[in-house]
């Protein structure tokens, strides 16, 4: 899947990588894909429940390395 927006949010902790991720959405259309790579274990937890509280969409999350990827959709 294409992305619209990449967050290279690797090297930042709880709770930077979802306030990224607030940050970058604001200024998108619906339907607008962010792709965020963060490797904080806690954002395996924060961006799905995000996405959940604010009505945007997870559409993949996938480990790579030790990272974790995530597409998430603009709601």
């Amino acid at each position: 899947m294409e992305w619209d927006v990449e967050i290279d949010a690797q090297g930042l902790r709880c709770p930077l990588p979802v306030l990224r991720l607030r940050q970058r959405l604001a200024v998108l259309r619906p339907g607008q894909v962010v792709r965020l790579i963060a490797d904080d274990p806690m954002a395996t937890i924060d961006v799905p429940h995000f996405c959940t509280e604010t009505d945007h969409r997870l559409v993949a999350q996938e480990a790579q390395g030790t990272a974790t990827v995530f597409l998430v959709a603009k709601g």
